[in-house]
């Protein structure tokens, strides 16, 4: 597993927790000593890795948003669901790995799937821009929006992106357009809509898809309008100061909560989805049941003018 500079001391027990394991695997003679071994070195771990993660600071859980083992998309959906039909192209330029679409089952209910999805290797990363969607990834998120819509299926979205792609590519084939155009799409749609920001969530990149009934934020995730590092960039001509801005933006889950802009925090088990993905998605299942249990005693025409008025008292104003 891959590990922050802060995880080291833990991730240096784990190591020897496991050589332990192997010893007492490999038949070694005194495998009941082993044994007390691993109780203890494990009893010091679980303590270890409380007081790691009861006081992190801002950045700290920045980089945790953005860990290379965090779960994914991809993971979400081998956890959450069945039967997952991916569907691709826009029908007017090509496909965009950044954003995966399709419909599954979930608890036997038929639903559409959207979201961000980063890579794991190298060859993945650029495959999938890093999370970051060309205008052509929005443009299919809205076609399989109407589909669910005309089904009359619900809609889940996830959220994992540090922001839409900002290239001249991107720019020239509209993506400030294509964005706009999913917003007002969500806004619009007569189905339930519930969605988890589960990592990075940046500007409106994040918000082409975040328009919902219900928006769900995973305890570790991030949600702003630019990342840290662009921010500082901006204000002090610095990308350095990005943990001084990470504090300026408020972008943390507990921040967005109390700010409205998030209905839920959805806890994540000790040291972040990353250690027990398994876990973290089940956590997450259950959140997501129970709003979408909720959403269906809503009218087709309650569930856009809940969505609107949701949008409409964010933010304070004189």
């Amino acid at each position: 597993m891959a590990h922050l500079d802060f995880e080291a001391p833990l991730v240096e027990l784990e190591e020897r927790i496991a050589a332990l394991k192997e010893l007492t695997e490999a038949g070694a003679p005194e495998a009941e000593d082993i044994e007390a071994q691993i109780h203890a070195l494990e009893a010091q771990a679980d303590d270890l890795q409380r007081k790691l993660y009861a006081d992190l600071d801002v950045w700290k859980k920045v980089q945790l948003s953005r860990h290379p083992d965090r779960p994914y998309l991809r993971d979400y959906i081998s956890f959450l669901f069945e039967d997952f039909v991916e569907l691709h192209g826009d029908r007017a330029f090509r496909d965009d790995p950044a954003v995966i679409c399709g419909f599954a089952r979930f608890e036997s209910e038929i639903v559409a799937v959207i979201g961000h999805q980063k890579g794991r290797t190298a060859k993945d990363k650029a495959h999938r821009n890093f999370g970051m969607a060309h205008p052509e990834g929005y443009r299919k998120a809205v076609r399989v929006m109407k589909l669910a819509e005309q089904a009359g299926r619900p809609v889940l979205t996830f959220i994992d992106t540090p922001g839409a792609y900002p290239g001249l590519g991107a720019e020239e084939r509209g993506q400030a357009e294509a964005i706009g155009r999913a917003i007002e799409t969500m806004s619009q749609l007569s189905v339930p809509v519930i969605t988890t920001e589960m990592g990075e969530g940046g500007s409106g990149g994040a918000l082409a898809i975040g328009v919902a009934n219900r928006v769900l934020m995973l305890e570790y995730a991030t949600y702003s309008v630019i990342t840290p590092e662009g921010c500082a960039s901006i204000l002090w001509r610095d990308g350095a100061h990005a943990p001084e801005a990470a504090k300026q933006l408020r972008l943390l889950a507990h921040d967005a909560k109390a700010l409205g802009v998030v209905d839920e925090v959805v806890p994540e088990p000790t040291g972040g989805a990353h250690r027990k993905p398994a876990v973290a998605a089940e956590l997450l299942r259950e959140r997501i049941s129970a709003h979408l249990a909720d959403l269906r005693g809503l009218s087709k025409d309650g569930l856009v003018a809940q969505r609107y008025q949701r949008f409409r008292t964010l933010g304070t104003w004189q």
